[in-house]
């Protein structure tokens, strides 16, 4: 080869690398990003269960979403308050207690309102409320079993010093009834009906607390930000296995039974006790200057400060964000 020659070779191949190069820079800044999958969390709960179904049924599949079941709604807390977590379902005194705490949340989506699926459920021997005392309640460590112990109690006449309150959380609730370290439990479906299947009986639920157990969706500000499109898809889910539960109950409810463990009949008598908003209920909820939640919120919020649950009572308005729900304009 001629030097001319070796010359134009060793400038082509120069030439080849840096094309290579661009070219690779290239595909680089076309490719998209890579985005974690969105971190949703929730304990076993009937009023969750349509988002399961949703994930069962495929109906998240392609949005790059993560559905994780926690144990009880304190590992929800936690998970939240250590950042692990972009969404969660919490009960609304869950929110109010996480933003006192500082934690940045807010609330955009209401999935369910207990109307009995929250109780105290006792042993046989225990006939009635008053029959409480001196008895060993279980109960966990939340605002929520606090609430509703404290609602029964009231009801009842008694005193908290007046029970042997036994602090269990959620996934523990069923095996210290089995092994007798409980002679009552605040608790809540799916774990009420397997009590009530195993002898137990309803003392108090929250037909008596009416509008003050909410479920809601809540989402940090971050996701908010970068995440609208599939947080709208995550939605779009759970609203479609409410409308399979209510064209398809038997199928639905049998798919639901399957994935906890329970029968068909169980899920059922759950659902009976709870109500799951669609969205034109949730446009009601959340929509307007005054959002009929808001009130609800600043309603329980009162409540809580009155029995040291809280600091200071929220501001309803501040904890919501009605993004998701469609327009009240015609």
């Amino acid at each position: 080869m001629t030097p001319a020659a070796a010359t134009v070779h060793h400038r082509l191949r120069r030439l080849g690398r840096a094309l290579l190069a661009a070219a690779t820079v290239a595909l680089a800044a076309c490719s998209p990003a890579y985005q974690p999958p969105l971190m949703v969390g929730a304990n076993t709960w009937i009023g969750y269960e349509p988002l399961f179904l949703a994930r069962e049924q495929g109906w998240l599949d392609g949005h790059n979403l993560r559905l994780v079941e926690l144990a009880s709604s304190s590992q929800t807390m936690d998970a939240l308050r250590a950042g692990q977590l972009d969404l969660a379902g919490l009960t609304l005194d869950e929110v109010l207690t996480l933003q006192q705490e500082g934690v940045p949340l807010v609330a955009i989506w209401v999935l369910n309102v207990s109307n009995g699926a929250d109780a105290v459920v006792a042993r046989k021997r225990v006939p009635d409320l008053q029959a409480l005392l001196g008895q060993r309640i279980g109960v966990e460590q939340t605002a929520l079993g606090a609430f509703v112990l404290d609602a029964a109690l009231r009801q009842a006449g008694l005193r908290s010093d007046e029970v042997r309150i036994v602090a269990l959380p959620i996934d523990e609730h069923l095996g210290a009834w089995r092994s007798g370290q409980v002679d009552a439990l605040v608790t809540f479906d799916p774990i009420r009906q397997a009590l009530l299947q195993e002898g137990g009986h309803d003392l108090f639920d929250s037909r008596a607390m009416p509008d003050q157990i909410v479920d809601v969706l809540v989402a940090r500000p971050s996701a908010l930000q970068c995440c609208s499109a599939r947080i709208a898809a995550l939605l779009a889910g759970q609203q479609r296995a409410l409308r399979h539960l209510q064209t398809q109950p038997q199928a639905a409810q049998a798919q639901i039974a399957q994935r906890l463990g329970l029968q068909p009949q169980d899920i059922a008598r759950s659902l009976a006790h709870v109500e799951l908003p669609n969205a034109h209920a949730n446009t009601l909820l959340l929509r307007g200057p005054e959002p009929a939640l808001a009130r609800s919120a600043e309603h329980l919020g009162q409540l809580m400060q009155e029995r040291g649950l809280l600091a200071a009572a929220p501001h309803g308005a501040q904890l919501f964000d009605a993004r998701f729900t469609p327009s009240d304009r015609p």
